[in-house]
């Protein structure tokens, strides 16, 4: 089977570079103002999760929940994940002792109690993801204005258009593109540069991304090489920690991808089963009739 970026190339080739030149949606929901600079297409991942068998692979949702664990919830929300998601089927699949532990670790405002007061209480396995934030403003305080996207859905809410002719090869079976905000999300956190380009003025606070509509981002750098220690002997460098958090987020904007494979496979042979009875009775009833 033709790679995607193999297709790319040739299609790049075709009918040139600038058909690709789409906007990206952004990671922060208060983009700065554009710039000259066009952001490019991010290059395409290779994902287990990809193509029509393609699954998640548990051991990489594990690194990326550490990743999103240690780096991203601190200043990110995840208003849709609940501790017990952690290990359904198909996800990180951690046991529930281990959420059990987890959910503890964190404390929940619960209430009222009798007395009509709230209070805090050790996090159960059916509470869901605490916000770093009371409320969106104090969110903004703390960064400089900006306002952190909530990582639930994040995955599926970033995407990339590429224009034709990739819409005719994504409508064939095994190129359907659903790897696109994961993709973006890979690119985003290489896409840091120290220095922005000539011509491009970053305010303060402001950082130089590549991959960032209008470039300018108030988010600084959030991973480097070494700064999450893995105890599965996988690489501990930037590239590996963005394609695992990307991963992770891919699963928690659609944690039945698994399912939703199985059972669109399971429904394609039920409709050739179909066809091919319905063509059968269709011969054998016209079987006598002149035509």
């Amino acid at each position: 089977m033709i790679s995607k970026t193999s297709l790319g190339m040739i299609a790049a080739a075709m009918f040139g570079a600038t058909l690709f030149a789409a906007p990206i949606s952004c990671l922060a929901e208060e983009p700065a103002a554009a710039t000259s600079h066009v952001a490019p297409i991010p290059p395409p991942q290779d994902w287990s999760f990809a193509g029509f068998f393609g699954k998640y692979d548990q051991a990489q949702l594990q690194r990326g929940f550490q990743v999103f664990r240690e780096v991203c919830s601190n200043c990110h929300s995840a208003d849709h994940l609940a501790f017990r998601n952690l290990a359904e089927p198909g996800g990180p699949e951690f046991s529930i002792e281990q959420v059990k532990a987890l959910a503890a670790q964190y404390k929940i405002k619960d209430g009222p109690n009798d007395a009509g007061d709230m209070f805090e209480r050790p996090g159960r396995p059916s509470d869901y993801w605490p916000s770093p934030f009371a409320n969106a403003n104090q969110a903004r305080t703390a960064n400089s204005g900006a306002l952190p996207p909530d990582m639930s859905v994040l995955a599926k809410a970033r995407g990339i258009k590429r224009g034709f002719p990739w819409f005719i090869f994504e409508a064939l079976p095994g190129f359907a593109y659903q790897e696109q905000g994961a993709d973006y999300i890979v690119a985003l956190m290489n896409g840091y540069e120290d220095d922005a380009p000539k011509g491009v003025t970053l305010d303060a606070g402001q950082n130089f991304n590549h991959y960032f509509p209008g470039n300018k981002l108030m988010m600084p750098k959030p991973l480097s090489d070494g700064q999450v220690a893995y105890t599965d002997g996988a690489p501990q460098t930037l590239q590996q920690y963005a394609k695992d958090v990307s991963a992770f987020l891919m699963w928690t904007a659609e944690p039945k991808l698994d399912v939703r494979k199985k059972t669109g496979f399971r429904v394609l042979i039920v409709l050739a089963i179909l066809a091919g009875l319905f063509y059968a009775t269709k011969k054998r009833i016209w079987a006598d009739v002149q035509h």
